[in-house]
């Protein structure tokens, strides 16, 4: 498996932050735009905090098996490659009695700057987050600082890192992961509420 090195930072404004990266000579490599994924797991996958997920990214479709050995800077662990058919991707998990559960959206926008690769994504019920990855500790630190980004409150995991920031009274195992569906626009799912 490949690691991922990589830090979000949460609770974003947009256009600010693309006057930042303009500012800097970051290049948009692809403007926002619609994804779609589906995320399989089994009892197994959760135990060892991974997942195989299926994206639609506009450019390009993927197939991921992503484990977080911790939720650190080198905590992120994945292989990956690139399929051709969203939908018939979907189909051979399901033939294969690894049907998914959620379906889920979001927004990307991104960039380049140098050899690192800068996203802010957008997803339902979240503020933006930007999230920084590159080839080594050294370098996803240079970006966070040339952004002016507070390195002590970069987050680490998955983007349910990013909705634990916003949402901090849900629980350990309460993950996106569980909603069948995960759309902008629809109504606040219930572990995203304080009082449930």
């Amino acid at each position: 498996m490949e690691t991922e090195i990589e830090a979000k930072f949460t609770q974003i404004d947009i256009d600010k932050t693309r006057v930042k990266l303009r500012a800097l000579g970051a290049a948009c490599e692809q403007p926002m735009h619609e994804m779609k994924r589906v995320t399989i797991d089994t009892p197994e996958m959760k135990a060892k905090n991974a997942f195989v997920r299926i994206r639609d990214q506009g450019d390009k479709i993927t197939v991921t098996y992503k484990q977080f050995d911790s939720l650190s800077l080198h905590g992120a662990q994945e292989i990956e490659i690139e399929v051709n058919d969203f939908d018939k991707t979907v189909k051979l998990f399901t033939a294969v009695d690894r049907p998914h559960f959620s379906s889920q959206e979001s927004r990307r926008e991104t960039w380049q700057l140098g050899d690192a690769e800068i996203v802010i994504d957008e997803w339902p019920w979240l503020d933006p987050y930007l999230e920084i990855e590159g080839p080594d500790e050294q370098s996803v630190k240079k970006v966070a600082s040339d952004l002016k980004l507070d390195w002590d409150k970069a987050v680490f995991g998955d983007v349910m890192s990013a909705y634990k920031i916003q949402y901090p009274h849900i629980g350990p195992h309460d993950t996106i992961g569980n909603l069948p569906e995960v759309k902008f626009g629809a109504p606040l799912p219930d572990i995203f509420k304080t009082s449930k």
